[in-house]
């Protein structure tokens, strides 16, 4: 099932995706919304509204072999704000204070229930699903700082969508690809990961408490793209989706809220 965040009248809500009929179907009953209603006429919003994002740094061979380093048996964690994610379709603001930024394809493992120190074998119960995701870095300020922090927190740096899938077979067997203005920049497969995707989220939940809606980014294969003003960055992961995102320069001032 594809499960989409939409909004409709002044309503946001989620709902399960009709392709055939290019359709929604509200999944929150309580709205009393129980016809289907076409795609044409709702929003389409990030389909995720975590109270975090969880990153693995360095849990692909290829990229580690890329930056000639040694897989390790737990990967760096690190986190990126709530405002970062942004859906399909939305742009990806490069900020005014770095002059080269990346983006790496991922895999996203969405949680569907509150987990903590959770036994590898109940991992899937744990899962709502999966989406096609961008780390997108500040690469020149990672250099300068200490921390990850500033490199990978501006808003827009988690791009995360279309839609969460919630029936793949196997998540270690997924292709991913990212094109940058159509030309292939990476390509691999999630047989590549260091830590699996259910180990990775047994090995979060044994740091911190992961809660509904949180999201975890599985770490991304070599050739990580610098991306500039006026690009197109896709996603594609077979079985999950392609997420697209136009890529802008940041406005000279943001206006007050």
């Amino acid at each position: 099932m594809k499960v989409l965040r939409v909004r409709h009248g002044d309503a946001a809500f989620y709902a399960q995706l009709v392709v055939e009929d290019s359709a929604v179907v509200c999944l929150d009953r309580s709205l009393g919304l129980t016809d289907p209603i076409p795609l044409a006429e709702v929003a389409v919003l990030p389909p995720v509204t975590p109270s975090k994002v969880v990153c693995a740094a360095g849990n692909f061979r290829s990229r580690l072999r890329e930056m000639g380093r040694d897989a390790v048996d737990a990967p760096m964690l690190f986190l990126k704000p709530p405002s970062g994610v942004v859906g399909s379709g939305q742009p990806i603001v490069l900020p005014r204070t770095s002059s080269r930024v990346e983006a790496e394809g991922e895999l996203a493992l969405v949680i569907g229930r509150i987990c903590r120190n959770v036994a590898l074998a109940d991992v899937p119960k744990c899962l709502f699903g999966y989406a096609c995701a961008n780390d997108v870095t500040a690469v020149d300020l990672r250099a300068h700082d200490e921390t990850l922090g500033r490199a990978k927190g501006y808003d827009t740096f988690a791009p995360i969508g279309p839609w969460i899938e919630t029936d793949v077979e196997d998540p270690s067997a997924l292709g991913l690809r990212m094109l940058v203005n159509g030309r292939l920049v990476q390509e691999g497969t999630t047989r590549d990961m260091v830590v699996s995707p259910f180990a990775l989220v047994q090995f979060v939940s044994s740091v911190m408490t992961l809660l509904p809606g949180d999201v975890i980014l599985t770490g991304s294969p070599a050739g990580p793209s610098p991306i500039a003003p006026g690009d197109e960055v896709r996603v594609e992961i077979d079985g999950v989706g392609v997420l697209i995102n136009p890529v802008r320069a940041e406005p000279e001032a943001t206006p007050l809220q």
